[in-house]
């Protein structure tokens, strides 16, 4: 089977933002939160990003999407360099680059009715005729599992999961090819998440979309993504398919899967305990992000950085001491 061709690329991504600053503003204190970040992701493909919660996941995102500006590095969009566009060119880039955002309650508008929050960018960038738009809203929300009549209310009117699929739908309104799904079920009930995983499934699948799915929880990521990079304080520590998971190679990897209870009273998972402290993202030093914490750590991991290997086809890991699971 022949690879995609790949719909974003970045290459030696970095951000990082000032703390502090002296006086004279020079800048004190600086936290690197995404530190020379490399991945691409195909068209059609489910990209997740998983890590601990401050790892610069959804920096990236907001990378790509333009929220941020880089300090270095490169983002092409279907081989365009989007890195540094200006509001123009920003602007017209939005109808095929989408943000779905973490919290359904601070995401939308709560003086805004749902008609106004999913007809605005339609109207703004001048998709459809006023007479169109309304047929274009009802879709959305049947596309989402919504009735129409409840473009009339309110978001303090919604559950959280009804919430969270309106803003689903707002990314959905200028038909974007690819969207950034930013930990969309984190802050929704267990019983809700996967409801709101299997509409993102849907719809992939039905308006042949592209995603990067961020989360914490390696399960949630699993469900949905066809590949996986597994982030740790600004770095990308290993990416593999999804089912490259269950052997996993880098010790940071190997701790969060031996987390994951298994769903069977028989059976136990050895549960690999960290020790050490996190070095500051402030601070973190010349070496391998996780040595201060790494049970496989070797004096060289504090001395100098760990470049990314391929292992096996698609498998790539970060570590001095990297050595497969099973």
């Amino acid at each position: 089977m022949p690879e995609l061709a790949p719909l974003v690329q970045v290459k030696s991504l970095s951000k990082s933002f000032v703390l502090e600053r002296s006086w004279g503003g020079k800048p004190t204190s600086v936290l690197k939160a995404v530190d020379n970040i490399s991945f691409s992701v195909a068209k059609g493909e489910v990209f997740g990003l998983v890590g601990e919660s401050g790892c610069g996941k959804t920096t990236i995102g907001k990378l790509i999407c333009g929220m941020f500006s880089p300090d270095s590095g490169q983002i092409l969009y279907d081989g365009r360099d989007i890195t540094h566009l200006n509001q123009k060119e920003r602007r017209s880039l939005c109808t095929e680059i989408q943000f779905i955002f973490q919290d359904p309650y601070s995401s939308l508008n709560p003086r805004m009715t749902v008609w106004q929050t999913l007809s605005e960018p339609i109207a703004i960038n001048g998709l459809l005729p006023k007479s169109e738009i309304g047929k274009r809203v009802d879709k959305l929300l049947d596309c989402v599992g919504l009735a129409s009549y409840t473009k009339s209310r309110y978001p303090h009117e919604f559950s959280g999961g009804q919430r969270q699929r309106i803003g689903i739908a707002r990314a959905l309104a200028l038909n974007p090819k690819f969207i950034v799904c930013d930990e969309p079920v984190s802050a929704l009930d267990v019983s809700i998440q996967a409801q709101v995983l299997n509409l993102l499934a849907d719809l992939k699948d039905e308006f042949g979309l592209t995603y990067i799915f961020i989360a914490h929880g390696l399960n949630v990521i699993k469900h949905l993504s066809d590949r996986v990079a597994v982030m740790y304080l600004g770095k990308i520590m290993e990416t593999a398919p999804k089912e490259g998971l269950s052997n996993p190679i880098n010790p940071y990897t190997k701790a969060l899967m031996s987390a994951i209870p298994i769903p069977d009273p028989n059976r136990k998972r050895e549960r690999i305990l960290l020790s050490g402290d996190v070095p500051s993202p402030i601070n973190p030093g010349p070496g391998c992000r996780f040595a201060s914490r790494c049970f496989a750590a070797s004096p060289e991991c504090s001395l100098s950085e760990p470049p990314a290997q391929e292992y096996e086809k698609g498998h790539f890991a970060s570590c001095f001491n990297a050595a497969p699971a099973n």
